[in-house]
């Protein structure tokens, strides 16, 4: 059980955001009476640990533990996705306590995270009260995986590279954090134009932005969401990449 104290910590912050293969979907099955529910199953790489900690929607610190977005995409039914494991790889090599700040919310297209849309500014909103209250914590960097809901519409699929451009310079701006780390993940699956929003994805040119590659990892049957061992080995993924990057 955390107490006060630890909740106090010194915090090393990361934000995941994006959509439904970043809130995770992985062991996310239908009942007997045909509704969504996860199964409950929890990887090894994907146990609570008490330095691990994240944001609840109600604004407050608590223990981290899968599904990390039950009460942010509280619509959907949330399983396992690379928050868990992308923290237990990653833990030990800050010092501090380490925190989760979900965001992400199923469904979603890109011009849904424009400033002044309420889903980024709620991710704006939700970064800046994780900082509050703790000397030196401080947001490391944010996990973005979204696009699979661009990939419908050429137009979408054509405009997803300016649109995420705008993102990424406005969360810096409204974070006066102006290098922040942002490694985005190149989606695995979508409908007719995903090569577009892959290329767009992939082709981004900033400082302290990188892209992992989600291609290949293991779909589930609906050849949407990835498996709970893909979530596992994508969240080793993007540790492997922020240590490399940003860690090293």
């Amino acid at each position: 059980m955390e107490t006060n104290t630890d909740l106090n910590k010194k915090k090393q912050i990361f934000i995941l955001s994006g959509q439904s293969n970043m809130a995770g979907r992985g062991g996310v099955i239908k009942n007997q009476h045909n509704k969504k529910q996860w199964n409950g199953d929890v990887p090894s790489e994907c146990h609570p640990d008490p330095s691990i900690l994240r944001l609840s929607a109600a604004l407050k610190w608590e223990p981290a533990h899968d599904p990390l977005h039950a009460d942010i995409d509280a619509k959907k039914a949330c399983g396992v996705g690379p928050g868990m494991p992308f923290a237990n790889a990653i833990r030990g090599r800050l010092v501090g306590t380490l925190g989760l700040v979900p965001c992400a919310v199923g469904g979603t297209a890109i011009k849904e995270w424009a400033r002044g849309e309420e889903l980024y500014e709620n991710m704006v909103k939700r970064a800046k009260e994780s900082v509050k209250g703790v000397e030196q914590s401080e947001i490391k960097a944010l996990l973005w995986f979204q696009g699979e809901s661009d990939t419908s519409s050429e137009h979408d699929a054509e405009a997803y590279k300016i649109n995420m451009e705008n993102l990424i310079h406005n969360v810096r701006e409204d974070l006066n954090f102006p290098s922040l780390p942002i490694i985005q993940v190149a989606i695995a699956s979508g409908s007719e134009y995903i090569d577009k929003v892959r290329e767009a994805q992939k082709s981004i040119d900033l400082p302290n932005v990188i892209c992992v590659d989600a291609k290949g990892l293991q779909l589930k049957g609906d050849n949407l969401h990835l498996t709970t061992e893909a979530q596992v080995h994508l969240g080793q993924m993007l540790a492997e990449a922020y240590l490399t990057h940003f860690e090293a």
